[in-house]
């Protein structure tokens, strides 16, 4: 079965500046996102094939490990590519998983993300409309924790 494609996007109230640098800052995830990520490790030196492994909350439902291997970075536009090497899901195990996030300017002080995801699950079934659900809302829930600390810290990542 061919890897299942699908995307999706959410405004967010923070500047598609702001929101690029802290994505781009996987030790700030322990404050900006903190309760769900614990500790972050980072492998390489910050470009494509650097390693980053988030150490997440059990008690936030999210598993203990999601770890990405950064497959390319365009600050001018704000895009970013990875490969999800290592990730505990409700949705099942995954042969492959890679997401592309890009961010447009929509305002001075917002923008939208947009997230497209491409996987294929272990044992080649399809992905029914909830899972991918599923696999969307925790990249999301993600994203606006990030929005939720931004705002209420307004002279970080300025």
């Amino acid at each position: 079965m061919a890897p299942a494609c699908f995307s999706d996007e959410r405004a967010v109230a923070v500047s598609a500046e702001r929101l690029w640098k802290v994505i781009l800052d996987a030790p700030a995830m322990v404050k900006v996102c903190a309760g769900l990520v614990d500790a972050v490790e980072i492998e390489g030196d910050g470009g494509p094939g650097t390693i980053n492994t988030l150490k997440l909350n059990p008690a936030a439902d999210a598993g203990s490990v999601y770890k990405t291997r950064l497959v390319s970075c365009d600050n001018a536009s704000h895009v970013v590519k990875s490969e999800v090497l290592e990730a505990q899901s409700k949705v099942g195990k995954f042969k492959s998983h890679s997401l592309e996030s890009k961010l447009e300017a929509t305002d001075v002080g917002s923008c939208v993300a947009k997230l497209k995801v491409e996987c294929e699950l272990e044992d080649g079934s399809s992905l029914s409309p909830e899972q991918e659900k599923t696999i969307v809302d925790g990249y999301f829930g993600m994203l606006k924790m990030i929005e939720a600390y931004l705002v209420a810290h307004p002279a970080e990542y300025a």
